[in-house]
């Protein structure tokens, strides 16, 4: 990904038009019809605290279909650690002409404005978020979220995968996208995993955010 402004990218269907705002979902929404925000982050290191984001990725999604795509590199102010590097491939170098936090961040608010938000262990990426809306003088939406890590250990038989990964559930289910440590494909991963897990929930007969909501964990805020 470039430096610069940060990319939406809007996709249509024939019975879908992308990036058009979400109404607040209604508990009793079915989970086929909620618009899901998946966003994933790269960062620095591993608390908001001591550390800061490097890369924002996030598709909305709803009914299994992606609705639109937002990406951006966010320059941290401070050095990439080696180990950070090796990890996910995102160099000082990358980050140099990047926009700053307080550039990006409202971008990503307006487009998961009106969904559920969505995470593969989301307390990581909304405590950074969170972190970030105070870093920036901006108010932290009144998000439902969803933790995609928490609902795969309630869903899957430990027969089907060792572990609820977000690579072993890709691989899994195979996902159009393999996850890589680097934030939009990540968030495309979660976006398919997300949907598989849904179908599974139905089986069970859970088919609302309600239902989903008594789960416990899932749904972190």
């Amino acid at each position: 990904m470039s430096a610069g402004a940060p990319t939406v990218v809007c996709v249509t269907s024939p019975a879908v038009t992308a990036c058009e705002p979400a109404a607040g979902e209604p508990p009793e929404t079915g989970l086929a019809e909620v618009e899901f925000a998946v966003v994933d982050l790269e960062t620095t290191g591993w608390s908001p605290g001591a550390a800061a984001i490097t890369e924002i990725g996030a598709v909305r999604v709803r009914g299994g279909l992606r609705r639109g795509e937002f990406a951006s590199l966010v320059n941290p102010g401070r050095p990439v650690p080696p180990g950070i590097e090796d990890l996910t491939g995102i160099s000082d170098r990358m980050l140099a002409a990047a926009p700053g936090l307080a550039a990006v961040l409202p971008g990503l608010l307006g487009f998961a404005d009106g969904c559920v938000l969505a995470a593969h262990n989301a307390p990581f990426d909304v405590g950074f978020l969170v972190a970030a809306c105070g870093d920036c003088g901006l108010p932290w939406p009144p998000f439902t979220v969803l933790d995609t890590a928490a609902l795969a250990r309630q869903v899957m038989d430990p027969d089907q995968v060792p572990d609820c990964k977000l690579g072993t559930l890709a691989g899994f289910f195979g996902a159009r996208t393999a996850p890589c440590h680097r934030a939009l494909a990540d968030a495309r991963a979660t976006a398919d995993v997300l949907g598989w897990l849904i179908r599974r929930l139905a089986h069970r007969g859970i088919r609302t955010l309600s239902q989903l909501s008594e789960l416990p964990g899932v749904l972190v805020a």
